[in-house]
């Protein structure tokens, strides 16, 4: 398989599409590049100086943005869930991410994950795929991924909870004006709603070998 290969795989939040392209990434000897941490690294820093989305210093940290910022351990909160989506939105960002996310991708070949890489990152990619489930089952695989006791009584409520997020990220994701979260013409969709993980990947080889 080419080193040079470039598989771009989108969709909603929670869905498993990280899981996926690390798993694929590694199968296939490819580099991997989650891009959700690019826009969840720009957005803890601004929440760190205080700052909105729309601030024109914000653009700044994404242009000087390193490897050190996006591999920091307190980027997956409630919190930078909600910021990300901003910082997402705004068009002079996403500018100054773009072609750092090309560079890495051109260099080596690479599985890259986010919500615009078959669409404008990388519309020529090798082989797109758009991964979708239901708001409910992510919910549910988000809670689980996260929770300390299997039978908090708090479950259902929390369970509840996160699907109200979710679903307000994927209006949010998808009716931005800027790169809205939607399958490329040529994209394979994987419903991942009755699959496991095994499953979902023994699927998306499959995409990729044909």
């Amino acid at each position: 398989m080419s080193k040079k290969l470039i598989i771009a795989i989108d969709g909603l939040s929670g869905v498993g599409k990280g899981t996926l392209a690390k798993t694929l990434a590694d199968k296939l000897s490819l580099s991997y590049l989650d891009t959700g941490l690019l826009y969840r690294a720009v957005g803890r820093k601004m929440l760190d100086a205080g700052l909105s989305a729309e601030s024109e210093a914000v653009v700044q940290i994404a242009e000087r943005l390193t490897p050190a910022d996006w591999a920091r351990n307190d980027l997956r909160t409630p919190a930078v869930d909600k910021v990300a989506s901003q910082v997402a939105a705004q068009p002079k960002i996403r500018a100054a991410l773009l072609d750092m996310q090309r560079h890495f991708a051109t260099q080596q070949g690479v599985v890259m994950d986010g919500r615009d890489i078959g669409t404008v990152i990388f519309p020529n990619a090798d082989v797109k795929l758009f991964v979708i489930a239901s708001a409910k089952v992510r919910a549910e695989r988000r809670w689980l991924q996260y929770a300390t006791d299997p039978n908090d009584p708090q479950k259902t409520a929390q369970i509840k909870q996160i699907e109200t997020e979710l679903t307000q990220r994927d209006e949010a994701d998808s009716t931005r004006a800027v790169a809205p979260l939607r399958p490329a013409e040529d994209a394979h969709i994987i419903d991942t709603d009755h699959l496991n993980a095994s499953e979902v990947l023994a699927k998306a080889l499959e995409i990729i070998q044909r």
